[in-house]
């Protein structure tokens, strides 16, 4: 293994996660919650209330950096199949620093692949460090760059388009699921964002994408009444899905949004994305958001027309093929 090119800066120690304790964890959590809520209008309890939950089981894999006895930044990751998912990473405000969130991502990388429990790292991170997007990870990894985006439901006039392909449109039910799943293996067939999440590449990890949606909080609790379904008119097959969830009291969130290439350029994705607004808005949201990779103009285009503004740019990060041990090291 290579040697860290980040040394431990000195009085910091890091500790296995399931050396702690909720009470030691505590006072990071609050902060991040007021972070994720001051930032992007996001509640982060529910997802905290899992980490706590974990924790008490000791049952969370990662790390925390310990200094003069404070928790001030930690990591976790999942292992699902052959892949790893970095689930958070956060440091302190008092304490954030590239160094730290390098050490700490580090430290889960080696964890993860060396030996290798996984041939493939996903993440997603969005609170890291200002500008973090702009400076290198971790070698061998691949990197793109993510816009989360707002929308103010009270100024946003959501006007109503003609669709130019015969298509019905109803609510979302769990009954469409199968469906669903088949659509987005074909929608993101070669796209950039089946390069991001593998769940994309198959029905099978399509379907446990959609799973995830419905059942567990990362994109807030999932909300049946603002997701809607399109339907070409003649063969009744799926050709559209528009899913919301609720993200904070005020706030609604898209947590999926795609079309089949037999309505692409139609407005079927435009009408189904205004219906699930709209919706967020009767349910007195103030706002919503959704996250889109910027390299996807078409789709950064639209969400630009809709109303949509650019809060804050991220990055996501893929390491993979990994064969035996890996060196990590960190670009100088």
């Amino acid at each position: 293994m290579a040697a860290r090119l980040h040394p431990a800066p000195p009085l910091q120690d890091m500790v296995d996660l399931r050396r702690l304790t909720v009470r030691e964890l505590e006072p990071l959590l609050q902060e991040e919650i007021q972070a994720w809520r001051e930032e992007l209008n996001w509640d982060f309890e529910k997802s905290a209330d899992l980490v706590r939950r974990f924790v008490e089981l000791r049952a969370l894999n990662g790390n925390a950096l310990i200094e003069r006895g404070e928790v001030t930044g930690y990591v976790y990751y999942v292992l699902e199949d052959n892949k790893g998912l970095i689930g958070d990473l956060y440091v302190r405000r008092s304490f954030r620093a590239a160094e730290r969130e390098d050490w700490l991502l580090e430290s889960a990388l080696q964890q993860i692949i060396d030996p290798p429990q996984a041939s493939r790292v996903e993440c997603q991170l969005m609170m890291l460090s200002p500008g973090r997007h702009d400076r290198p990870f971790p070698q061998y990894r691949r990197g793109f760059e993510r816009n989360f985006m707002r929308i103010d439901l009270r100024a946003a006039p959501l006007a109503e388009s003609r669709i130019r392909k015969p298509v019905y449109i109803e609510r979302w039910s769990d009954q469409y699921q199968d469906a669903a799943a088949n659509l987005i293996a074909a929608a993101y067939q070669g796209h950039i964002d089946s390069q991001i999440n593998d769940q994309y590449r198959c029905i099978a990890g399509a379907r446990r994408f959609l799973y995830n949606i419905v059942q567990y909080p990362g994109c807030g609790a999932f909300y049946r009444q603002a997701s809607y379904a399109a339907f070409e008119a003649g063969s009744g097959r799926l050709c559209g899905i528009s899913l919301a969830s609720q993200v904070a009291m005020d706030c609604g969130h898209i947590t999926q949004i795609c079309v089949s290439d037999a309505v692409r350029g139609a407005g079927v994705g435009y009408e189904l994305l205004r219906r699930s607004l709209i919706s967020l808005r009767e349910f007195r949201c103030r706002f919503a958001s959704l996250t889109v990779t910027a390299a996807n103009r078409e789709a950064v285009t639209l969400y630009e027309r809709v109303g949509f503004e650019t809060l804050r740019r991220f990055s996501a990060y893929v390491w993979e093929g990994f064969g035996g041990p890996v060196a990590i090291g960190f670009a100088p």
